[in-house]
């Protein structure tokens, strides 16, 4: 989209959305506008209402389905043959935020890229990283420490994951704040509702890293390293490589996804305990759930609200007909907290009973970092609980305007 087109559209949204969300209204008794403050505050009664009136909606803001039933949005995000990935990253994705990445990527591309990139997540490779989060933890934590009000989102949970993304792919991490200013602007433009002003950081950003990781390629092709640019340069499967686009927006992605679905994971997850105080209570005097604990924020509030799909051929779902072409998102936050599935759902719950959330995708394009971010959340957490143990909220923070991640701006609390 240009950005005179973004702009036309911002001057007519006051007429043209009201609009569009009445006819929704009209077919289905519900429409679904996640722009709207009350939405972006606190979206799940929408969802629950959307759940039961109309699992699968026709959203006429997006000319789009919107689907909120778990059973649903599972079949949606493990069928890659019916619903493509690549062909919703040009239906759904502006054209300035679009990258050569596995997100967007079916098979067989898909399979190629991921098989190079998943050595550097494996669980035993992620688990030596453990002693390296357990000090950037501490670290950033002494760096507050005497302060009687911290915003725990700047002092721990943005920096946390860039520092670690940094140090993995080898990279200095006195470049860490750059990272995360570069990683806000590309996190804004995956929104669907991205505004002119978005569009235009967001492709500077895109400019600034893709010359960075340029350099940085140049240099690791001449000095390799033990890090992920040295691995991802040599590596070889079935004599293939990947191409310097792709290279670039594997980059990119890592440094992206990584960042910011930890950061909102942290976030919002610390945020549910310091509502939830009998949880906090419980997680403290039992430590050996914090393992359930992330899961459970997981599901409860999750980092990954909605993920897009393009329907590649003709199919039936709740009984309406989807075309051919048509785009599809699938509203993991909804499906978390689906009745069907989950006893009481609005309920947070850190012993309840192992059910497999959505939050980190399904099929194959599983999440290739959620053991990493599974575990330097569960460091975060109880780096923060150890150290304060009468931490408290002393602000209600509000959330990131974005349709797609879900995180609060800042978190401040007294300790």
């Amino acid at each position: 989209m240009s950005v005179l087109a973004s702009a036309a559209r911002q001057l007519l949204a006051p007429v043209v959305v009201p609009a569009l969300l009445g006819w929704e209204r009209l077919e289905s008794g519900v429409s679904f506008y996640p722009r709207s403050k009350e939405v972006n505050e606190n979206p799940y009664p929408l969802y629950a209402r959307m759940r039961e009136r109309d699992p699968v909606h026709r959203m006429r803001l997006l000319d789009a389905w919107v689907v909120t039933r778990y059973r649903d949005v599972d079949l949606i995000l493990r069928d890659h043959g019916r619903f493509s990935s690549s062909m919703q990253q040009k239906a759904v994705i502006p054209e300035s935020a679009r990258s050569v990445s596995m997100l967007n990527l079916d098979p067989p591309a898909h399979t190629r890229v991921r098989s190079l990139v998943s050595m550097a997540f494996t669980n035993s490779a992620v688990q030596r990283l453990r002693p390296r989060i357990q000090a950037i933890a501490d670290r950033l934590l002494d760096e507050v420490a005497g302060q009687e009000r911290i915003d725990l989102i700047s002092a721990i949970a943005h920096p946390l994951p860039v520092m670690v993304m940094a140090e993995m792919l080898g990279i200095a991490t006195d470049d860490a704040k750059q990272f995360q200013d570069w990683s806000d602007d590309l996190a804004a433009s995956i929104d669907p509702f991205l505004t002119s002003r978005q569009e235009r950081r967001a492709n500077e950003a895109r400019r600034e890293l893709s010359e960075y990781f340029g350099r940085m390629l140049e240099v690791r092709r001449k000095d390799p390293r033990d890090d992920i640019i040295s691995a991802l340069l040599a590596a070889r499967e079935e004599r293939d490589k990947l191409s310097p686009e792709e290279l670039r927006g594997t980059l990119n992605l890592l440094l992206v996804a990584g960042n910011e679905t930890t950061k909102n994971l942290i976030g919002n997850g610390m945020l549910a305990l310091l509502k939830h105080p009998a949880q906090m209570r419980l997680l403290r005097n039992d430590p050996g759930l914090m393992g359930a604990a992330v899961q459970e924020f997981l599901r409860f509030d999750a980092p990954v609200q909605t993920d897009a799909r393009t329907a590649v051929h003709d199919v039936e779902l709740g009984g309406k007909l989807i075309r051919s072409g048509t785009k599809i998102l699938t509203v993991i936050g909804a499906a978390n907290r689906d009745p069907a599935v989950f006893e009481n759902p609005d309920s947070l719950d850190i012993r309840r009973e192992r059910r497999p959330h959505l939050s980190f995708g399904r099929g194959i394009h599983y999440c290739l970092g959620a053991s990493l971010a599974e575990l330097e959340a569960e460091i975060a957490f109880a780096s923060i609980l150890e150290r304060y143990p009468s931490i408290r909220l002393v602000a209600d923070p509000a959330h990131v305007r974005n349709t797609v991640l879900r995180g609060v701006k800042d978190l401040w609390v007294g300790v």
